[in-house]
């Protein structure tokens, strides 16, 4: 496994704004930290089932369909190219007024497509196909669980600063996390085999 490219793509992601950081950082900037970090947990908890779900779907599938590989290998490049194009373009235009606690963090996850899209592609591209023990993925699960709290307590942190002093350099920011996700979709699409 490409260890450098698999902690590219997951920090990259999990920190990144999407739904559940744009709740959080509103959540602690409107209501305090306290209020944002039930969230979190919440948040954090589904985000572990949510690997663990996606790991054991994903085992399954390599073992009855070999070839599966090359499919998700194409469907996480995808997606990888698709958020290095969001991040890009991405203005986070405003405060969201949504707030929530530790259910609120919880059942979120599960309909938030930027997580469930990230714990199929990053366990079916990266974690899979390097390891077949089930205590070396549940490991990984763990590693990538705790990234994501790491991120999602982040936002609680810069949720009173992000805007005073990182706002004149969000575009800066932005191409930058873009390149590393191309660089990321570049290392687990094959395409530098074919070369």
């Amino acid at each position: 496994m490409n260890i450098l490219a698999f902690l590219a793509y997951s920090i990259v992601v999990t920190f990144t704004p999407g739904p559940s950081n744009i709740v959080i950082f509103s959540t602690a900037q409107n209501h305090g930290h306290k209020k944002a970090l039930e969230f979190v947990a919440g948040a954090t908890l589904a985000f572990g089932i949510l690997l663990s779900l996606s790991a054991a779907l994903s085992s399954y599938l390599f073992k009855m369909m070999p070839q599966i590989q090359t499919v998700m290998a194409i469907i996480g490049t995808g997606y990888m190219l698709y958020l290095a194009w969001k991040i890009l373009h991405m203005d986070d235009g405003g405060n969201s007024k949504k707030s929530g606690g530790f259910m609120t963090g919880f059942t979120m996850q599960f309909i938030n497509p930027k997580v469930v899209l990230f714990t199929l592609t990053v366990i079916g591209s990266f974690v899979i196909p390097a390891f077949s023990d089930p205590m070396d993925i549940a490991l990984y699960v763990l590693i990538l669980t705790f990234i994501g709290f790491c991120a999602y307590s982040s936002w609680v942190v810069l949720g009173t600063f992000f805007r005073r002093y990182l706002r004149p350099y969000q575009k800066q920011a932005n191409i930058i996390l873009s390149l590393t996700m191309v660089y990321c979709a570049w290392s687990i699409s094959g395409l530098q085999n074919l070369l």
